[in-house]
């Protein structure tokens, strides 16, 4: 059974009330650091040859906890000129990571254990009440209790294997060198996100794709419509009942799950990462409070829904600080991809006996 996490446990603030999205006014002020030891931008800046004329992109991978073969894969397959890669001095790479891990499962043995969740600054009050209002929160975050608050980057646990570092590098320009804690809580928590491209089209009678580079990109589930929520768009017939399949993207909030006094980094990998490279610590972000293994299953998605013990069990699992650790990271030049989802449906129109 997966513990209460109802757990705010600075010195400066009190509990904060998990009965709905609620704020409340604290002491704590929005931390900010500059660690100043990040590799230069000219030795990050690494150039890559294109593949057939394709455009590559710079990726981390963690190394040493993915399974050697997925490992061996991702090279293979996915990395710009992998099939002429050393498969042995990959394995040496792998290998390497996989002992320093060994080490820092002894040294640093229950470090995402119980990391502080400090309230919001009150200054931002007025911006974390016009996010309460967005539809996405309203109905998007209301399976579990949840709340705002800040967390230290380097304590969260981590389960995305690779960063895009092309996209992590457009987010710190944006951000820019210095942002104000207003810019950063709008960084994590966008009020009105912007919409990532995405194309699509009817490909046969009954199948449509969609296309984006955002790897966002996902099915939304089936909403059943009827016929007065249809509206600007001529009915071909008279509408009993509509079926909607909806294809979109997600919250785009920096989301964290707190379950079993861990706090696992569930949306906004990249932000995370641009701004701890930017010198940022403590980050805004919007928390899941999650008391049981089957809210667990409501709320996540992907590998921490299928191996949720590893991420809340393991003595030190994967966190946010391995995609700046040499020791534990590759940087590599990976092939440009789409993301695409297809849609199909079925329908069959018969007579059946009356009952």
């Amino acid at each position: 059974m997966i513990a209460q996490a109802s757990r705010f446990e600075t010195e400066k603030t009190q509990p904060v009330e998990r009965d709905g999205l609620k704020t409340q006014a604290a002491a704590n002020a929005l931390e900010v650091g500059r660690d100043g030891a990040r590799p230069s931008e000219r030795e990050e800046r690494q150039t890559f040859a294109e593949t057939n004329g394709e455009p590559a992109d710079e990726f981390i991978y963690l190394l040493g906890r993915p399974t050697l073969d997925k490992f061996l894969r991702f090279m293979i397959h996915q990395a710009v000129n992998g099939r002429s890669m050393d498969e042995g001095a990959l394995t040496d790479e792998w290998r390497a990571a996989y002992g320093h891990i060994q080490t820092l499962a002894k040294e640093e043995a229950g470090i995402a254990d119980r990391p502080p969740i400090s309230k919001l600054d009150p200054r931002l009050d007025s911006l974390c009440a016009e996010l309460l209002k967005a539809p996405l929160i309203v109905h998007g975050f209301n399976k579990v209790p949840a709340n705002f608050a800040m967390v230290e980057l380097d304590r969260l646990v981590v389960y995305q294997r690779h960063i895009d570092l092309a996209h992590v590098r457009r987010l710190k320009d944006k951000i820019g060198p210095a942002p104000t804690e207003e810019e950063i809580f709008r960084i994590c928590l966008p009020c009105d996100p912007p919409q990532p491209p995405m194309k699509w089209a009817r490909a046969q009678q009954n199948t449509y794709v969609f296309l984006s580079p955002s790897n966002d990109l996902r099915f939304l589930g089936v909403m059943p419509l009827q016929a007065s929520q249809v509206t600007n768009y001529p009915p071909p017939g008279s509408l009993a009942g509509v079926v909607g399949i909806a294809v979109g993207f997600g919250s785009n909030f920096l989301n964290v799950v707190d379950a079993e006094n861990r706090l696992v980094l569930h949306n906004g990998s990249h932000r995370a990462v641009a701004l701890r490279e930017l010198g940022v610590t403590h980050a805004p972000c919007l928390i899941q409070f999650v008391s049981s293994l089957d809210e667990l299953q409501v709320v996540a998605s992907g590998d921490l829904r299928e191996r949720p013990d590893y991420y809340l069990r393991h003595p030190r699992p994967s966190m946010l600080k391995d995609y700046l650790d040499p020791k534990l990271r590759k940087i590599l030049a990976v092939h440009r991809r789409l993301r695409q989802v297809t849609v199909k449906f079925e329908v069959n129109e018969t007579y059946v006996p009356a009952m």
